[in-house]
């Protein structure tokens, strides 16, 4: 895993192997963040990231200049695999919350710019996240929501969705908020 672009543009990071996760290919964070450098200046954003696993779109945001970041992850080895990265980024703008996604964002009450959420493709809560961030309100004004998941999963349906892109097996529904 490396990190595409910004102040850490090609550092290698190397998460342990035992970690349950799956990162996001460098192919599909590549289109994910040319669709963000046109909507948002990400220095100017509040980023949360759910389901964060070795943290890989976190550092991206971090390296890229947001203004603050959270990540969430239920996994403590992945949380603390974060944790230790951040450290060695020097990244005083983010915090790591060990906790699940789902039960957090019910006791959220701060809005953000950007919220990107990357759960389990099996099972996948898609829907119970659109809902509990958009009944909350916890998307600023013209905020948007990404949820990454398989490209083979059915786009979900719901007023505020905009789009869905694809690249190769991984797909990114993106909503926006009014």
């Amino acid at each position: 895993m490396r990190i595409i672009s910004g102040k850490f543009r090609g550092k290698k990071i190397e998460a342990p192997l035992e970690l349950p996760v799956r990162p996001t290919t460098d192919f599909a964070k590549t289109g994910l963040f040319n669709i963000l450098s046109f909507q948002k200046n990400l220095a100017s954003c509040t980023v949360l990231d759910l389901y964060s696993g070795t943290g890989n779109i976190t550092y991206e945001f971090i390296s890229r200049g947001v203004k603050d970041i959270t990540s969430v992850d239920y996994h403590k080895g992945c949380t603390a695999f974060i944790i230790s990265t951040l450290k060695k980024l020097n990244a005083d703008n983010s915090q790591v919350i060990t906790s699940d996604a789902l039960e957090w964002l019910e006791n959220c009450h701060q809005q953000y710019d950007i919220i990107f959420a990357d759960p389990p493709y099996e099972n996948s809560p898609v829907k119970e996240l659109v809902n509990i961030i958009f009944s909350n309100h916890l998307l600023k004004t013209d905020g948007l929501l990404i949820i990454e998941h398989s490209s083979n999963m059915k786009p979900v349906t719901n007023p505020e969705a905009d789009e869905t892109r694809k690249y190769g097996a991984v797909a990114f529904s993106i909503f926006a908020s009014k």
